[in-house]
């Protein structure tokens, strides 16, 4: 075989490998960058509860792995307004941290395994023990939308007594057995609250979960306001479906200005 002819067919066969090794370094950088960009916005949705009231030293908000659905993202045991990129953990569908080294983890990290195994449509959770919830989950009145942007709430707020699973508790989710049961009662719904404990709320996203916790809060009080007036009109079944279909398209809205007030991350 000539020289040209020789050299021909290393170039034929050295191309192709050249390109498969090539690419590779932009898709890892690809994923990187994705779940980089997940990290902040969980950071962010943290930061932001906490400012907005809804988070104090307690509470945690989740987010699911977008690589691997089985597995999600969840801060260490720390204050949410505290938490940093470098805080970020991922766990496993049974709620154990991959990799904890040494870092104390949630308690109740088995409410978002749970909810994640339970509903494939769930993106992000958040678990906080705001007081005007707890008013309604231990009087057992209907949390019920007042407003448009509560409407989302037209799809009924189950309440979750731990008693019914596990008897005598201290009221913390502690295992996947309570985490399923809770996980239960939520159903198919947007939130549930939890009996002298708290709520759940889930969304598509974490901007989605965040704007739903926000304004269940913000319901709460009105409606309790509103009942000291006198007798509330609700907004009725078909105007909250309406109503909840159209506030998708505002989250972003919301979510841009609630970053603005936290500013820049690490």
């Amino acid at each position: 075989m000539s020289r040209i002819a020789t050299f021909a067919l290393f170039l034929l066969l050295a191309f192709p490998l050249f390109q498969v090794q090539s690419s590779s370094p932009a898709s890892q950088s690809s994923s990187l960058a994705a779940e980089s960009t997940l990290s902040k916005d969980l950071v962010y949705a943290n930061r932001i509860l906490y400012d907005q009231g809804v988070l104090d030293a307690f509470g945690h908000v989740s987010v699911r792995d977008e690589k691997n659905p089985a597995h999600f993202f969840l801060s260490r045991s720390i204050a949410p307004g505290l938490v940093t990129t470098r805080d970020i953990l991922e766990y496993d569908r049974e709620g154990s941290p991959v990799d904890a080294q040494g870092r104390a983890v949630y308690i109740e990290r088995f409410i978002h395994a749970a909810i994640y195994r339970a509903r494939p449509d769930v993106k992000a959770i958040v678990h906080s023990h705001s007081p005007s919830l707890i008013a309604f989950s231990v009087t057992g009145t209907s949390l019920r939308p007042v407003y448009h942007l509560s409407s989302f709430l037209g799809a009924g707020t189950p309440i979750f007594d731990i008693r019914n699973a596990g008897g005598m508790t201290d009221m913390l989710i502690r295992d996947n057995h309570l985490g399923d049961a809770l996980a239960k009662v939520l159903a198919d719904k947007p939130v549930a609250l939890m009996r002298g404990h708290g709520s759940v709320v889930v969304g598509s996203s974490i901007q989605q979960a965040v704007y739903r916790i926000i304004y269940t809060d913000v319901n709460a009080r009105l409606q309790m306001d509103a009942a000291r007036l006198g007798t509330i009109t609700f907004l009725s079944p078909e105007e909250a479906a309406k109503a909840a279909a159209n506030l998708e398209v505002q989250v972003p809205r919301a979510w841009e200005l609630w970053k603005s007030r936290i500013g820049k991350i690490d």
